[in-house]
C-alpha cells in the first residue's frame, strides 16, 4: 500500500487526479480517500472507481498522510480551520487558485509542510500543466509525492511561488484561449464551405498535432511555421492577415492580462 492520500473537494479537479493517479497506477484505489459535501459526487465516483469515502473533513484526514485540498478559493480557509489540528504532521496541498502559502501557513504554523499547485483543465484528459511552488518545512520526498500525483495528469514545473501568477495566465488561463482559437479556425473552415462539425474535427486535431510537433522535435515554433510556409503560398498570406490584425500581440496582452488579475486576486 501507497501512502493513504486524502482529497477533500472531488469536483472537475479532484476528479480528475484521482482517476489520473488510478488509471496511472500511480495509487489504487484502496490508498485514496475522498470527501465532499455533495455526497452524489462522492457516490459516483466511489462507484467508478472504488475509492473510499470518509463521512467528513476530519474523519478524511485522520485516514490520510498527505491531504489534497481541492475546493473552491472561497472555501479553503472554512476547510483548513475546521481541520487545522488535525493537519500536524500531514503534507498538504492545496490547488486553490490565489490563495499564498503564506495564508495557509498562518493558519498551519510555520512548521506545516504545504505544497501550493496551479493545475489547468486538460488535466482532465490527462495532457494538464501543473506549476507546483513548496513551503520551506517541505522535504524532498514531499516534492516527489506532489510531482508524482500531478504527473499522473500531465506534466509538472517546480518554481518560487512568486511565478505561480504566470503560471495562471499562461497555462491556467491559456486553454480559454485555445479553445476560442479552435473555434475561430473551425469558423474559418466553414466560411470556406467546410460542415461545423469536420470544420471543429480538423480545427481541434490540427491545434493539438501542431503543439505536439513542439514539444516532440523541440524546435523552435518559428522555424516550424517556416517549414509549412511557401513563398507566394496559401500560408504566407493567412499570417499577413493575422500580422495586420495584431494576432501575436494580441495573445500576449491576453496572457499579461490574466497574469495581472491573478496577482490582484
Amino acid at each position: 500500500m501507497m501512502i493513504p492520500v486524502g482529497f477533500i473537494g472531488a469536483g472537475n479537479m479532484g476528479q480528475a487526479l484521482i482517476k489520473g493517479v488510478t488509471k496511472k497506477g500511480v495509487y489504487t484505489s484502496d490508498d485514496i480517500i475522498i470527501f465532499d459535501i455533495a455526497k452524489n459526487r462522492t457516490d459516483n465516483l466511489r462507484s467508478e472507481t472504488g475509492v473510499k469515502v470518509a463521512s467528513s473533513a476530519a474523519d478524511l484526514v485522520k485516514r490520510s498522510k498527505v491531504v489534497i485540498l481541492a475546493v473552491k478559493p472561497d472555501k479553503i480557509i472554512p476547510v483548513v480551520n475546521e481541520v487545522r489540528d488535525l493537519l500536524k504532521n500531514k503534507l498538504v496541498i492545496s490547488i486553490a487558485a490565489g490563495i499564498a502559502l503564506s495564508v495557509l501557513s498562518n493558519r498551519l504554523g510555520k512548521d506545516a509542510r504545504i505544497i501550493r499547485v496551479m493545475p489547468n483543465t486538460p488535466a482532465l484528459v490527462l495532457e494538464g500543466v501543473s506549476g507546483i511552488a513548496c513551503s520551506g518545512a517541505c522535504t524532498d520526498e514531499d516534492i516527489q509525492v506532489a510531482n508524482t500525483i500531478f504527473s499522473a495528469v500531465g506534466i509538472c514545473i517546480s518554481l518560487e511561488e512568486n511565478l505561480l501568477d504566470a503560471i495562471t495566465g499562461l497555462s491556467g488561463s491559456g486553454p480559454a484561449f485555445c479553445f476560442m482559437f479552435i473555434e475561430a479556425l473551425a469558423d474559418g473552415g466553414v466560411r470556406a464551405g467546410l460542415p461545423r462539425d469536420i470544420a471543429l474535427k480538423i480545427a481541434a486535431a490540427t491545434l493539438k498535432g501542431s503543439a505536439q510537433l513542439v514539444l516532440e522535435t523541440n524546435n523552435h515554433p518559428g522555424s516550424l511555421k517556416d517549414m509549412v510556409t511557401s513563398p507566394s503560398g496559401t500560408t504566407i498570406e493567412g499570417i499577413s492577415v493575422l500580422e495586420k490584425r495584431g494576432f501575436r500581440s494580441a495573445v500576449m496582452d491576453a496572457v499579461f492580462a490574466a497574469y495581472k488579475r491573478s496577482k490582484e486576486m
